[in-house]
């Protein structure tokens, strides 16, 4: 028997009340109530052959009614004729007629008080907010300790648009840099409702880039490096990491540079004369080309032979064309068949790579169309290493030749 219940009629209010429609219809004017709800009713042949569960069903709906209790739903019935029983008054319907009764039987009577309150003094003090509460009302009952200290981070950065400060730099009584860390999401929903469309970077998305987004300061990027040269040390330093800048002031006798993502490739990369490798770009490889000497210096970039690692590769080219690749190659691949892993089906590369060389492409499609195996994957640091040492070596004649 699927018959709606007293309990159905209150799964459907609290419905309302999760999908926060009972809540923002008060912000929004919106008619809400009467609100009626269709009930799963007997049929002329359940009460033909059930005649005695139809009419228990019936007492139930009615004693838990607001003709019974004196508040709650109220019933819309309708008459089904039928021939041994004759004509009986069916409910159809639950009607709520208001929103006091509404509350009362979810038992959200305090709820809905609290977020009155709280909504009144929220657009009080910021009126913009209106279309945010309207929105998330059940956000604002979520963060209702919050609010205190919440008001006063808006009422801080309206006084104080686009600071030019780290985050931990921020003197706002009662608040420390950890509660604007765990709701940067929430703050950012607000401040863009507060603050003027100027003191707004709208470029700037998500938690990572909530800094940014207001004026902010961050950490500035750095590129991290080892000199593969020896008598290429600064006072005795070969493992460094300086922000671009800096690096792009750096005034050394290399002839050759290598990048690969993977960072104890990095570190247990190869000596060789005039030589560096970058390692571990957390900041994006698009910044190496705000480096000057890189485009007049021989340039090979490791990465893992997949479609992914290619894609990068094609990446790189955009902004540093004369990059050559280092062990991504076919023969690479097929000495190395045992070590071979499968690409995440997520991280495979679903663009059309155009700045491969011939072979680079052939490769690409060979792995893309799964023609050496499912998804195919050689990891950099699977490579034998006597291998990367020959590899590193043969590149002083090719930038001879280059």
């Amino acid at each position: 028997m699927s018959w709606s219940t007293p309990t159905t009629v209150r799964e459907q209010v609290e419905k309302a009340w999760d999908s926060g429609r009972l809540l923002a219809a008060r912000i929004s004017g919106e008619a809400f109530f009467p609100l009626e709800i269709r009930l799963r009713h007997p049929k002329a042949r359940d009460i033909t052959e059930r005649f005695g569960a139809v009419m228990d069903w019936v007492n139930r709906l009615q004693e838990q009614s607001r003709e019974r209790c004196g508040h709650g739903y109220e019933l819309r019935w309708q008459r089904v004729n039928n021939r041994v029983h004759g004509g009986n008054a069916i409910p159809v319907a639950a009607i709520i007629a208001d929103e006091a009764q509404a509350l009362r039987l979810i038992r959200r009577q305090q709820d809905a008080q609290r977020f009155q309150a709280l909504a009144d003094t929220l657009l009080q003090r910021h009126p913009p907010l209106r279309d945010w509460v309207q929105r998330q009302p059940l956000a604002l009952l979520r963060h209702a300790d919050d609010w205190p200290r919440l008001l006063a981070v808006l009422a801080w950065f309206l006084a104080n648009p686009r600071p030019g400060l780290y985050l931990r730099q921020l003197d706002i009584p009662g608040v420390d840099t950890k509660f604007i860390e765990a709701r940067r999401g929430l703050l950012s929903e607000l401040l863009d409702a507060v603050l003027p469309a100027s003191a707004v970077d709208h470029s700037a998305t998500g938690v990572k880039g909530f800094a940014r987004r207001y004026g902010l300061r961050t950490a500035p990027p750095q590129i991290r490096f080892r000199l593969l040269d020896p008598a290429l040390a600064i006072q005795g330093m070969r493992d460094i990491a300086i922000p671009p800048q800096a690096f792009a002031g750096l005034r050394l006798p290399v002839r050759r540079v290598f990048i690969t993502e993977n960072r104890v490739n990095g570190l247990a990369f190869p000596d060789a004369p005039a030589s560096l490798v970058i390692f571990g770009l957390g900041y994006g490889l698009e910044r190496l080309a705000e480096i000057p000497w890189l485009h007049d210096t021989a340039l090979w970039y490791w990465g893992d032979i997949d479609t992914h690692g290619f894609g990068i590769l094609n990446r790189l080219r955009a902004s540093l064309p004369h990059a050559r690749s280092l062990l991504m190659d076919r023969v690479t691949l097929m000495e190395h068949q045992p070590l071979w892993g499968q690409e995440p089906e997520d991280k495979r590369y679903t663009g059309r790579p155009t700045r491969l060389t011939a072979a680079e492409q052939a490769l690409f499609e060979a792995l893309h169309h799964d023609r050496l195996g499912e998804r195919v994957r050689l990891e950099q640091e699977r490579i034998a290493f006597g291998a990367v040492e020959r590899a590193v070596a043969a590149t002083e004649d090719l930038r001879k030749e280059g």
